[in-house]
């Protein structure tokens, strides 16, 4: 056994760890169970497979990982999870593999953070560099897109779509999806403007943010109805790109946007 490897750690002999993975104490790593380059795996954390995590991923103490779907239809069927490269997921997360209905698979992206307690249920997909703060969780079948953020025991609803850069206030009860660019929060939650801080940071530029101000207006502050603030969003896309996303969001059937 590898020195990186705890000796008290169960490791099944099929399993397939790059060389360069530690692996703490009285953790339990299933056969089907691929694990890449310079990735640490804490103490007590049990890992079930078919799962695949990525590079430089650190995960800590008392996590459960690729355990079987909380479906009652699931019947044993070889569904995965799949883990990008950098992510840090912290104490005592529950991420479940996928079911056959859903697509097979519950995939997370790259350079991701789950605070303690996060629950990723099976068929979610998780884009990247996205915030999970603790306890936060969600049913199955949920979309995140890419650098969401997550307060604190925020809930989402199955089937539910999260908008790129949207952020969800600290207990937030999310049953519908939620555009591109918002700020929500409460239960249920709603829509309390664009983003705007979290936007700055990420480099947008004031001219994009009043436009995308102007778009959320539009939306959320007229008498129009979603399908004619959408016309007007699209006129102008050409001038500010960073709008396409909203309305295509928009368009795109789900659940029906946060109100």
């Amino acid at each position: 056994m590898s020195t990186l490897i705890h000796p008290s750690a169960v490791v099944d002999t099929q399993a397939d760890l790059h060389p360069s993975v530690e692996v703490g104490a009285f953790t339990i790593i299933d056969a089907d169970v691929r694990i890449g380059e310079g990735t640490v795996i804490g103490p007590h954390v049990v890992l079930k497979g078919p799962t695949r995590i990525g590079k430089f991923c650190r995960i800590f103490q008392f996590s459960s990982i690729g355990e079987a779907p909380q479906d009652l239809k699931y019947a044993g069927e070889p569904t995965r999870l799949e883990i990008g490269d950098h992510n840090v997921i912290r104490e005592s997360c529950t991420l479940n593999r996928g079911t056959v209905s859903g697509g097979g698979v519950t995939r997370i992206g790259d350079h991701n953070l789950l605070m303690a307690y996060v629950h990723i249920a099976h068929d979610c997909q998780i884009g990247n560099q996205i915030i999970f703060a603790n306890c936060a969780s969600l049913g199955g079948h949920v979309h995140v897109c890419d650098q969401a953020i997550l307060g604190g025991f925020t809930i989402v609803h199955q089937f539910t779509r999260l908008g790129a850069h949207c952020f969800c206030g600290m207990g937030s009860l999310i049953s519908k999806d939620v555009p591109p660019y918002l700020t929500v929060s409460g239960a249920p939650a709603k829509p309390h403007g664009i983003n705007s801080e979290g936007l700055r940071r990420r480099s947008f530029s004031p001219a994009a943010i009043t436009a995308l101000q102007r778009a959320y207006k539009l939306l959320y502050r007229s008498s129009l109805t979603v399908v004619k603030a959408t016309e007007q969003m699209q006129a102008m896309c050409d001038e500010f790109p960073e709008i396409k996303p909203l309305v295509d969001f928009v368009s795109t059937k789900g659940r029906g946007i946060v109100r």
